[in-house]
C-alpha cells in the first residue's frame, strides 16, 4: 500500500532540483572555522562536520538560549512582550555591544528582545535576564538546567551574554540542537532572527548576519565575536521546503564565517534532499486483531516521517510495512504493532515504531472463544 505513495515524493524531489539529481557529491570547500556543523532541520542527519564536538567559547551566541528560556516565558504566559522592564545598573553596566538603554529607564520586552537579537546588546540581554529570574546568576542556572533537558551534552553557561569566562563553552553540535529546540519549539518569535536593523535610543544598529541580505533563503540566527571565540555565526536556510542549520565557530575573519556559512549551506541544498514520506496519524496499513471488539485496526506513526539522503538517491527510496504476527486485543494507541523501514538500494536509512490508529478494546466471551478456536489450527 505505501510503496505507491512513493512516486509523487520522488516527482516533487526531482521537481525542486533537476539539475543536481544525478550530482556526485563532492567535498566540500576550504572552511573559515575551528569547528562547523552542517544538520538538517527535520531529520537530524549531520551532512557536515568538523570537530563538532569540541568545547569552544561561544561569545554571543550565548544569546540564542537567553531567548530560548525567555521563549518560554512569554510562550507560557509569565512575561509579556510589552511589559516594562525596569533597567538595573548592572545591566546598564555592560561591555560589549550594547542597545544602548539607560539605567532606571523602563523598557518593553519586545525592544529589549530586539536589542539582544539584532544588536548583540548585552545591556538588553541581562535585563531581560534579571527580569525573568530576579538575577543574572539565577538566570544562568535556568540556562544549564534548559539545556541538560534539550540534550546539550557538552554546553556550560557562566553569563547570560557571553562575554569572556573561564568554563563558558559549548560545541557546534549543541548549538545545531539548540538551533532546531528554538525554531522548532517558537515558531511565534522566529521570525526576531531575521530583523536586518533596529533602533533604539535614536541609535540605528545593523544585525551584523550578513546572510540575511546575500541569501534570500536565510532567515537567522546570530553572529558572536570575542577574541577568545573567533568569529561566529549560527544561520539556518529554507530552499524548496528543506530547511538547514549551519554552526560556524572560531573564524579568522568577519567575512569569512558568512563565505564559510554560505558555502555549508550551498553545499548542503545542492547535494542533499529531504522530503516527507509519511504523515502521522495517517492509515500506513490494515492489521488483524485477534480477540478484539473490531477484528482489524489501522496502524501509522506517531510523527511526520522525513528522510534526508543524496539527492542522486530520493528516485531509490523504498518504503515497507512489518507488523507484529498474531496482535491480540485489547490495543491501546501506545501499543507497538510493527515498523516502518526505508531503504535506499537495499540499505536501511530509517525506521519507525507503527501504532493503531485507534484503540482495540477486547471482545466479548463468544469472540475470544472463536478466535481461541481458530488459532488454535495452524
Amino acid at each position: 500500500m505505501l510503496r505507491s505513495l512513493l512516486p509523487c515524493f520522488v516527482l516533487f524531489g526531482l521537481a525542486a532540483g533537476p539539475s543536481f539529481a544525478d550530482m556526485p557529491i563532492k567535498s566540500l570547500p576550504n572552511i573559515d572555522a575551528t569547528a562547523y556543523s552542517l544538520v538538517d532541520f527535520d531529520t537530524g542527519k549531520v551532512l557536515a562536520a568538523k570537530n563538532s564536538v569540541q568545547e569552544l567559547p561561544m561569545a554571543s551566541l550565548t544569546q540564542l538560549m537567553t531567548a530560548y528560556v525567555v521563549f518560554e516565558e512569554l510562550a507560557a504566559g509569565k512575561l509579556k512582550l510589552d511589559e516594562p522592564v525596569t533597567i538595573s545598573e548592572h545591566a546598564w553596566r555592560q561591555g560589549g555591544s550594547r542597545t544602548f538603554v539607560q539605567v532606571g529607564s523602563r523598557v518593553p520586552v519586545r525592544s529589549l528582545l530586539l536589542g539582544m537579537i539584532v544588536q548583540s546588546g548585552n545591556d538588553a540581554t541581562v535585563a531581560l535576564a534579571e527580569r525573568v529570574a530576579g538575577t543574572e546568576k539565577a538566570f544562568v542556572r535556568l540556562m544549564n538546567a534548559t539545556a541538560k533537558r534539550l540534550g546539550l551534552a557538552d554546553t556550560h553557561y557562566m553569563d547570560s551574554t557571553g562575554l569572556p569566562v573561564p568554563g563558558h563553552f559549548t560545541t557546534a553540535r549543541d548549538l545545531s540542537l539548540l538551533t532546531i529546540a528554538l525554531i522548532r519549539d517558537f515558531p511565534q518569535y522566529y521570525h526576531w532572527f531575521s530583523v536586518k536593523q533596529f533602533e533604539y535610543n535614536r541609535i540605528m544598529q545593523r544585525n551584523s548576519n550578513g546572510l540575511l541580505v546575500n541569501d534570500p533563503g536565510v532567515d537567522g540566527l546570530k553572529t558572536g565575536h570575542t577574541d577568545a571565540a573567533g568569529y561566529c555565526v549560527v544561520a539556518s536556510a529554507k530552499r524548496n521546503g528543506m530547511r538547514l542549520v549551519s554552526v560556524v565557530l572560531g573564524g579568522e575573519t568577519f567575512s569569512g564565517r558568512v563565505t564559510s556559512s554560505a558555502a555549508l549551506l550551498n553545499y548542503g541544498f545542492t547535494f542533499y534532499a529531504t522530503r516527507l514520506l509519511a504523515r502521522a496519524d495517517t492509515p500506513l496499513a490494515t492489521a488483524t486483531v485477534w480477540k478484539a471488539q473490531s477484528p482489524s485496526v489501522g496502524v501509522g506513526i506517531a510523527r511526520d516521517l522525513y528522510v534526508t539522503v543524496p539527492r542522486s538517491g530520493i528516485a531509490s527510496l523504498e518504503t515497507s510495512v512489518t507488523l507484529q504476527p498474531r496482535l491480540m486485543a485489547p490495543l491501546s494507541p501506545n501499543s507497538t504493532v510493527g515498523r516502518l523501514v526505508v531503504t535506499d538500494q537495499g540499505k536501511e536509512v530509517a525506521t519507525v515504531p507503527l501504532y493503531p490508529l485507534t484503540a482495540d478494546a477486547a471482545g466479548g466471551w463468544w469472540q475470544n472463544l472463536v478466535d481461541t478456536v481458530k488459532l488454535s489450527f495452524p
